[in-house]
C-alpha cells in the first residue's frame, strides 16, 4: 500500500506540473528536471 501511495504522489506532481504555465522550452526543461528529482525523492523515501 505504502508503494501505491508513492506511486500516486508522482503522478499527482506531474500532473500538477504540467497543469502549470510553461511556456517556453526551458520552463518544460525545468519542470521535467522538478519531476524527476520528486520522482527520485518519492523512491528514496519508498525504501
Amino acid at each position: 500500500m505504502k508503494k501505491l501511495s508513492a506511486v500516486t504522489a508522482v503522478v499527482l506532481v506531474f500532473a500538477a506540473l504540467s497543469v502549470a504555465a510553461c511556456s517556453t522550452t526551458e520552463g518544460f526543461g525545468q519542470d521535467v528536471k522538478d519531476t524527476g528529482q520528486t520522482i527520485k525523492n518519492t523512491a528514496q523515501d519508498a525504501k
